[in-house]
């Protein structure tokens, strides 16, 4: 993984030093293909952010993951990477194309979790009123029965007071 940011790092600075535009790699990836592994290497660095320890004891290597994914190798990456930065306008707006898609997936994730929220509010919800339900059912059954007190005493409310 060190090798790969150095790799990166190493193409940057050999990128500044040139005068000129670097050449256009055989291997480029398309600007479609390039945004969509930003964005993974943006979502994936956030996990990793959150839980490395978790991602490390698994044996997780997340740009491994991303470049596989993608089907590249580090170093397709790189020149790629290093041939969209120099033009920094175009550079930029993928980067602004990536933030965006990144805010809709979590506008969505909110989103999704506000409904699992309501569905959940609604389960407690149902279960408070079967639980209302059975309770005034219970007290009902109750009020129907002779008083408890009565029948310790031997009276009875059913029989009469002629006795």
């Amino acid at each position: 993984m060190k090798r790969f940011y150095s790799l990166l790092l190493t193409l940057f600075f050999l990128a500044c030093t040139k005068s000129g535009k670097p050449e256009k790699p055989k291997n480029l990836i398309s600007k479609n293909k390039m945004e969509a592994i930003l964005f993974d290497l943006y979502v994936v660095s956030g996990a990793k952010g959150v839980n490395k320890k978790l991602l490390e004891t698994k044996g997780f290597e997340p740009e491994t993951y991303v470049l596989t994914k993608h089907n590249i190798d580090s170093l397709q990456f790189a020149e790629s990477n290093a041939y969209y930065a120099f033009d920094s306008d175009n550079y930029k707006s993928m980067i602004e194309n990536v933030k965006s898609r990144i805010e809709k997936e979590k506008k969505k994730l909110e989103d999704e979790e506000k409904e699992l929220d309501k569905i959940e509010q609604r389960k407690k919800d149902s279960i408070k009123a079967v639980r209302k339900r059975k309770n005034d059912s219970i007290h009902k059954v109750h009020k129907n029965f002779p008083d408890s007190t009565l029948i310790k005493k031997n009276k009875s409310p059913f029989t009469s007071k002629k006795n």
